[in-house]
């Protein structure tokens, strides 16, 4: 069995308002597993980006613990990769440039370093573009070496909060599947934050469905799709698929 990365128990979020305390997140208890890719989703305003702001370290919860590999999280850590709406990708640097800078602020830039961002991304379809700047490359390209740029820090878990959001949908439904590849080739776990019930059970193992504010975990499904090459776009023309999509939806407590 595999290895408990993550580990959340217990964790509550109360904050101070004008108009008094508000609990934004309430015994929220679930583990993830080395190689796994886990979604959240749930209502606007139950606390999603909250949840993945402590877990990264970001700010600390107000109650209970999260753990990274056994260890306490008490702030940002070098094993959490984040990949937040924007790729933040430096117009005035290349690329490559772009990808090494991780490493060059950690002073951890080296001969084989290089050669690890070469072979990414040239694996990943982005060598050729490699002098050019960001403004010429297309959405899903910058989506593709913000993740690598993540990568290169090789952290033990990558939390994605929102991270295709900004895209329009037809390019969305391709960076799923280039960004599912690149994470399940490279043996990454992820968790990722989306509104999207679709992209949730198309890329995921698991999906936790969280309540209204104040947040709590309704439930926890388990992913089991019949196709046989799983990836986010074929994933959607399993029977099963529409099934999960209709749960997930009357599960999140929206109401027109």
């Amino acid at each position: 069995m595999n290895e408990v990365i993550v580990e959340v128990q217990n964790v509550g979020m109360k904050y101070q308002s004008l108009n008094g305390e508000i609990t934004a997140l309430e015994n929220i208890n679930f583990s993830i597993r080395n190689g796994e890719f886990v979604s959240i989703v749930g209502p606007s305003g139950c606390g999603k980006s909250t949840l993945l702001s402590i877990i990264s370290g970001l700010f600390p919860a107000t109650a209970g613990t999260v753990l990274l590999s056994g260890e306490k999280v008490t702030g940002t850590s070098r094993k959490i990769g984040y990949m937040l709406q924007k790729d933040h990708l430096f117009d005035w640097r290349t690329i490559y440039q772009n990808v090494m800078l991780g490493l060059e602020i950690r002073k951890l830039v080296t001969p084989e370093a290089k050669d690890r961002a070469l072979k990414l991304l040239r694996t990943y379809g982005l060598f050729e573009f490699k002098d050019k700047y960001p403004n010429q490359l297309s959405g899903g390209m910058r989506q593709r070496v913000a993740l690598i740029r993540t990568l290169m820090t090789d952290p033990e878990i990558l939390l994605l909060d929102e991270a295709f959001s900004a895209l329009d949908y037809q390019t969305r439904l391709v960076v799923n599947d280039d960004i599912y590849t690149i994470i399940k080739q490279e043996h990454k776990t992820a968790l990722l934050v989306t509104h999207d019930i679709a992209e949730s059970i198309s890329m995921s193992d698991r999906v936790i469905l969280l309540s209204k504010r104040p947040g709590t975990i309704k439930n926890i499904y388990k992913i089991q799709l019949s196709c046989e090459n799983r990836t986010p776009l074929s994933s959607r023309e399993t029977p099963e698929f529409q099934v999960y999509f209709q749960e997930l939806w009357k599960g999140l407590d929206v109401h027109v």
